[in-house]
């Protein structure tokens, strides 16, 4: 596929990577800003307006993905995530400098349009550049430096949020201490901007420019071509596991801190420490998966993420329901992160990275990206009244009701693809 050295090779992926780990703080930094900025703009007795500010990024995902694959067909993997870059740095700015509600949103939407831009491209990236025989450890790659801005996210949060029982640093979190949350992650966003510089366009864009792949003289497919029968079984799966991903019901956590850890008995400041523990557990276990995706293959990997989810949020429900309390809540949550940091979190975006053709590839990541950006927009937007209507216990049924149906779809229709490489997979999934 290329002629790169190992060390370039490390280079380039680490580079295109770190569009996964702005996506990773970006996403998760308003959980931790949610008690404060609630509190300033007046929207804290809203489920409704929280729902909003919570999703207005989601949005901004689904637009992002949803350009990105015909944008990274017609002028390149390498520019689209410059201009993710470019969307990182101008929404952590903006989004800390507005004081206005409706301008809140707009910084975080274009914050969510990089967001889906990077999340399609950054794993179709390392995949078009990585040899066969480590191309999911690559990938994986990208789902690591995700966490790494989770986890970061958490520890500026956790940093920067000063004793919420003292009146003047309570003053200070609701006047400053969510903006320099949003405001940390600029010198990261300018690093990766500058970094994108140096690596190289995709190789199987040129070849797709130069009519290598596909008929000659033909660069791009569009939708017409990706809806296609031959492609029907895998597109489907590749929607199947995109959507799954987010309603698996793991993300809330995240957004959602503050509801789950105060609903389990911690207030505000203990709510911090316990996010970091789920941080550091988030890492801990993407490393894991960073060895065990070679190891076990994809398809063993998807089928515990959704068996054991499923199994820990029948159990997280229970416990809501007969109000239980404290570190046994904190174990359950940390085991649900875990089991999704190595299964669900890392395979899902190698699997899509594979199991299309070279030819659809783009169109089809951003068709699936823009999928399980729907997903985790209807998920996010909907937990503040579903966990009004319902109680966490009644969530956490329902996500574990979605775990045991996806076990059962995946288990009939996932295909390993360790191994093998992206044109065995074509001529294997594809049905002529």
């Amino acid at each position: 596929m290329n002629n790169y050295s190992k060390g370039f090779l490390y280079f380039i992926c680490a580079v295109s990577a770190m569009g996964g780990l702005l996506f990773g703080y970006d996403w998760v930094v308003i959980g931790g800003a949610k008690p404060f900025y609630e509190l300033y703009f007046g929207i804290s007795e809203s489920p409704l307006l929280q729902g909003v500010a919570m999703s207005t990024a989601l949005v901004g995902c689904l637009i992002g993905a949803m350009v990105a694959g015909a944008a990274a067909d017609k002028y390149g993997r390498k520019p689209l995530l410059m201009v993710a870059a470019v969307l990182f740095t101008v929404s952590a700015i903006a989004t800390g400098l507005f004081n206005d509600f409706t301008m809140f949103n707009v910084a975080r939407f274009i914050g969510g349009v990089g967001i889906g831009v990077a999340s399609a491209l950054s794993p179709m990236y390392i995949a078009e550049v990585s040899p066969t025989e480590i191309r999911g450890r690559m990938v994986s790659l990208n789902q690591m430096t995700i966490v790494l801005g989770i986890l970061a996210a958490q520890v500026v949060n956790m940093l920067l949020a000063r004793d919420t029982a003292v009146a003047e640093s309570q003053a200070w979190n609701l006047e400053w201490g969510w903006r320099w949350m949003f405001w940390a992650e600029t010198l990261p966003a300018a690093l990766f901007l500058i970094m994108s510089f140096f690596i190289p366009e995709s190789p199987v864009y040129l070849k797709l420019k130069a009519g290598v792949i596909g008929n000659a003289g033909e660069t791009k497919a569009g939708l017409s071509e990706l809806f296609q029968n031959k492609y029907g079984k895998v597109l489907l799966l590749g929607l199947i596991i995109a959507v799954f991903q987010q309603w698996c019901g793991t993300n809330v956590i995240f957004n959602y801190a503050q509801e789950i850890f105060t609903g389990g008995g911690y207030d505000v400041d203990g709510m911090f420490i316990d996010i970091v523990i789920t941080g550091i557990a988030n890492v801990i276990f993407t490393i894991v998966a960073l060895y065990t995706i070679e190891k076990w293959g994809r398809r063993t990997l998807i089928l515990i993420g959704a068996g054991g989810l499923g199994l820990i949020y029948l159990t997280l429900g229970t416990c809501y329901f007969f109000e239980v309390k404290g570190v046994m809540m904190v174990v359950l949550v940390v085991a649900a992160i875990s089991t999704y940091a190595m299964t669900l979190g890392p395979v899902t975006w190698t699997l899509l990275a594979e199991i299309f053709p070279h030819r659809i590839r783009g169109i089809a990541m951003a068709t699936c990206t823009f999928a399980l950006w729907v997903g985790c927009c209807t998920l996010t937007f909907s937990f503040p009244s579903m966990n009004a209507a319902l109680g966490s216990s009644g969530s956490f049924w329902i996500y574990s009701a979605i775990c045991f149906c996806a076990f059962i779809f995946l288990w009939n229709r996932c295909p390993e693809t360790k191994g093998k490489s992206l044109e065995d997979l074509e001529k294997e999934l594809i049905a002529e």
